[in-house]
Parts: C-alpha cells; structure tokens; sequence
C-alpha cells in the first residue's frame, strides 16, 4: 500500500530559504522545481495550485523563495536573472540529499521574471528535460535561449498582449523542442474564470510527456 501525499517543510542554502517540499501518493514520476516572478513568493496561489494538480499526476514538486527577505527589498536583485538561475540550480543541486527517491527526471515551472531563470537555469543544466513558463518573460533569458536543450512550454495569456510578443520573439531563438501555447481570454496573471485550469492541463501534459520513462502507463496522462 502506498504512502499518502505529503508535504514537508524545508530550508534551502544559503541563509535558510523557506521551501515547500511535495511528495505524491506512491513513487514520483518526476519532480518539478518551481521558480515564481517578481513581488511573489513560493506561498503564491497560482503556483501552488498547479503544483498540486501536477502532485495528483505522481509529481514530486519544491517550491521555495529564491531571494531572502532581506534580498527581495532590494529591486535589483528581483530582476537579475543570473542570480535567480544559481538559486534555482542550487536547489536542484540540494535534492540529491534530502529528496527520498532521487534521481528523479527534472523539470522547471517558472511564471513571469521565474521563467528567464527557469530557461537561464536549464540551459546550464543537461539534466533538465522540461521547462514550463506561465506569463513568463523569457526574453529576460538573453542568449541562453538558444542554448536551452530541456523540451520547453511557453503558456501566454492571449489579453496579455504585450506579454504574447516578447514570447513569440523569444521562440523564434529557440533551437529546442518548445511550443507557445496562448490561452485565450486570459491576461497576465491567469485569473479570468477556467484559465489557470487550462495552464495546469497544459503543463501536466508537457512534464507527462517529457519526464515520464518511456513505458510508463498512459492512466496520469489524461487530464483530471
């Protein structure tokens, strides 16, 4: 009989940052490394509630502050894409340690100025196989677009006008696998009724797709 879902608290280095650490019911089929935007924090509601969704389809997830407090105050540093990225990758570098089952294969979950350091972060990384950006900036990422190898999803609301540009510019220097999927009616920040459901059943069924081994039964892969 399989363990129940379970949510742990932790602190990652440096300076203790808080996290939240969730285990699905039964082995993960992968884990997924959320790295929220600018004036958010890992207890953001929309972040949590597609981490959830992914949890009820056997991922394990970790949501956790990339900046101290004390960090966060200091605009600069909210938007310096590098230093977000080493934080992502440094909690990716702490799961071998503390995350029962590991290895596991990696994915990355970023949402608005997150999405550039989910990109920056893969593209230094081959062990990340997918990456998913919620009205995400991937532009911020710079010339590591073109080096990103990890499958990517571009999610953009079709409102969020401005937002829908600068993702289809970043595609266009995209040399991996990626798609730029727009949900209609949704602005920035998903909240139109039925829109952040339709970012999580796009988001489960790229990490479905893309972290689950090949020959894993096909019963997760429909959307619940």
């Amino acid at each position: 009989m399989s363990e129940p879902n379970r949510t742990l608290s932790v602190q990652l280095p440096p300076f203790s940052r808080e996290g939240v650490l969730g285990l699905p019911a039964g082995a993960p089929r992968g884990m997924v490394l959320f790295a929220h935007g600018s004036g958010s924090s890992h207890r953001s509601p929309r972040n949590m509630f597609v981490a959830e969704a992914l949890r009820e389809a056997g991922f394990a997830y970790l949501l956790f502050d990339l900046l101290t407090e004390a960090e966060a105050e200091d605009r600069a540093n909210v938007f310096d894409i590098p230093l977000l990225a080493a934080r992502l990758n440094g909690a990716a570098d702490w799961l071998p340690g503390n995350m029962p089952g590991w290895p596991l294969p990696l994915g990355y979950f970023g949402a608005s100025t997150g999405a550039a350091a989910a990109l920056v972060g893969a593209a230094a990384r081959p062990d990340v196989r997918a990456v998913v950006s919620r009205g995400g900036r991937p532009d911020l990422a710079g010339d590591a677009l073109g080096v990103v190898r990890a499958a990517s999803l571009l999610i953009v609301g079709g409102d969020d006008t401005e937002v829908v540009a600068l993702n289809r510019a970043a595609a266009r220097q995209m040399r991996c696998e990626h798609r730029l999927a727009v949900v209609p009616g949704a602005t920035h920040l998903f909240e139109e009724p039925g829109t952040l459901e339709q970012v999580v059943e796009l988001a489960r069924a790229w990490f479905l797709e893309h972290l689950t081994p090949a020959g894993a039964s096909d019963d997760l892969r429909q959307p619940g």
